[in-house]
């Protein structure tokens, strides 16, 4: 069933941490490090995790502590951020966190930066930033990648990263693409569902690209949800819980906790919740393991990306965990042939990796 492209693309997983209706937002911290053990089992690439500040269905506002809890629980994965919203911040204390990530767990942190600011205006002001402060990204990446290699003209060092060589990915679309291209760096660029514009970006930042010490040629890094499951339409309910959230923050102005499908399918919808619901649900690439397969050769040939971050959420755990599975049987089958034979995992969809 697997492509040659496929076999040969890299893929990943960005976890949100996304809290379900009615559990702590703890939980969902935990499922979050579980959820990157069995990633590193499927033999997925990289884990990442993500900042959200003051957002009621995200738990995860500090990504390098949640990203030292990950590292420390598997061996092998390659862990990161995607991303540390660089404008949030002040560059030296990003690089001091990235050097210890780096000094810990040598060899497999990854800095996946981000030009957003809060969410709110009053998360912002609670930030002490504005809209404007995203302006000056280019400025600040560039301080930030000099802490890694010689200081400040004040004489300040950043310890432990100075000297530490820790791989730096930009989170773009339009500009920031741009913007990763002329610092030569790695680029992730998405969603998925807006094809037109997400080549425009990867054609943008190629055409631009100069290599850099950290990169010599582009790396393109493309994101989405891609959800695989034993029908078409089991795969689509797994959008479901996340298409409500965000029919719900674009409607109300919050971004709410994953509701079950069940309860999110029974629910009565205003007209322009439903119009909002129906577009967060379409364009993903969604289906069975033969219609993902083919989807994701189309995108893959087309865009020439060389790695695909998965960013599907979901109410269900372990449909989401189930739907990852069938996406490594895509690009890893013979690892995933090893894992079904193992009886100490079989019908054990948490079991955390020993």
């Amino acid at each position: 069933m697997s492509s040659s492209v496929i076999s040969r693309t890299r893929f990943s997983v960005l976890d949100r941490s996304r809290i379900r209706e009615g559990r702590p937002p703890g939980e969902a911290l935990r499922d979050t490090v579980a959820l990157a053990r069995e990633a590193e089992a499927l033999g997925y690439h990289r884990f990442w995790v993500s900042e959200h500040h003051g957002v009621p269905g995200v738990a995860g506002s500090a990504p390098t502590v949640l990203a030292a809890a990950v590292a420390a629980a598997t061996r092998t994965l390659r862990v990161g951020t995607g991303g540390v919203m660089l404008p949030n911040h002040r560059p030296l204390v990003v690089a001091e966190q990235f050097g210890v990530l780096e000094a810990l767990f040598p060899g497999r942190i990854d800095m996946g930066l981000g030009r957003s600011v809060g969410f709110t205006n009053g998360v912002r002001k609670a930030l002490g930033r504005d809209k404007g402060d995203a302006e000056d990204f280019a400025g600040q990446l560039g301080e930030l990648l000099g802490w890694f290699t010689g200081g400040s003209p004040a004489g300040v060092h950043a310890r432990p990263a100075e000297g530490l060589r820790v791989p730096p990915f930009v989170l773009a679309t339009g500009e920031g693409a741009r913007i990763a291209a002329r610092a030569g760096l790695p680029v992730v660029i998405g969603d998925l569902r807006g094809r037109e514009k997400l080549l425009r970006g990867i054609d943008d930042y190629r055409s631009l690209f100069r290599p850099s010490p950290w990169a010599a040629e582009p790396y393109v890094v493309i994101s989405g949800t891609v959800a695989v499951a034993g029908s078409e339409a089991e795969a689509r309910r797994l959008l479901v819980p996340e298409a409500w959230s965000t029919a719900y923050s674009r409607t109300h102005g919050t971004f709410p906790p994953l509701a079950p499908a069940e309860s999110v399918e029974a629910r009565t919808m205003t007209v322009r919740e439903r119009d909002v619901y129906e577009s967060a649900l379409a364009g993903h690439i969604a289906g069975t393991p033969e219609q993902v397969a083919h989807e994701l050769e189309a995108v893959l040939k087309e865009t020439g990306a060389q790695e695909v971050l998965v960013t599907t959420s979901t109410y269900d755990r372990a449909a989401l965990l189930d739907s990852l599975r069938r996406l490594a049987g895509l690009f890893a089958p013979d690892r995933c042939s090893a894992r079904d034979a193992d009886p100490a995992r079989a019908g054990d969809p948490g079991r955390a990796n020993p």
